[in-house]
């Protein structure tokens, strides 16, 4: 069983918590949120992680993508939920985050924490969390600005980085 704490658009605690359910997020209730870290990956070489989402997924099955992160749990900040979710679906651990921003989706009732999160080490080191991703590719600036455009990425995180990827070009 996976528990969220709800807040709401300020990020002032309700004192509630939300059981997750695959497929009903949308059921919590209008106003209420839960918090989401979404990174961006980047290698101390300037390289990008890129990973293959599990086929089984409900959403964006099989679709490529440059983030690693997840919902925070009761109890949890964005920022240690942030650490949490890269190791358990990459294996890697950030040397430092950066924050990038805030954005709240009304759809999936969450208000997302960006980061990126800078590494170092044996790029080798990836290890794909069951159930969650099926591959992975590191890529330069020039692939990463390809993969943005390509037909099987997804391109949800692209507005939410939006000025990150600005400074990039």
């Amino acid at each position: 069983m996976e528990l969220w704490d709800l807040y709401d658009i300020n990020l002032k605690p309700l004192g509630k918590t939300w059981e997750r359910k695959k497929g009903k997020n949308h059921d919590i209730p209008d106003g209420e949120y839960h918090i989401v870290c979404d990174l961006l990956i980047r290698h101390e070489d300037g390289d990008f992680l890129l990973t293959r989402r599990d086929l089984n997924k409900d959403i964006a099955p099989g679709l490529w993508e440059a983030s690693a992160g997840g919902s925070a749990l009761a109890g949890e900040t964005a920022e240690e939920a942030a650490y949490r979710e890269m190791l358990e679906e990459t294996g890697l651990k950030a040397d430092r985050l950066e924050f990038v921003g805030n954005t709240v989706s009304e759809w999936s009732h969450s208000i997302f924490f960006s980061y990126v999160a800078y590494v170092s080490g044996d790029k080798g080191a990836v290890k794909l969390q069951e159930g969650e991703t099926i591959d992975y590719k590191w890529v330069d600036l020039d692939g990463f600005f390809k993969f943005l455009e390509q037909d099987d990425a997804l391109k949800g995180h692209n507005e939410r980085y939006r000025k990150y990827i600005d400074t990039l070009r």
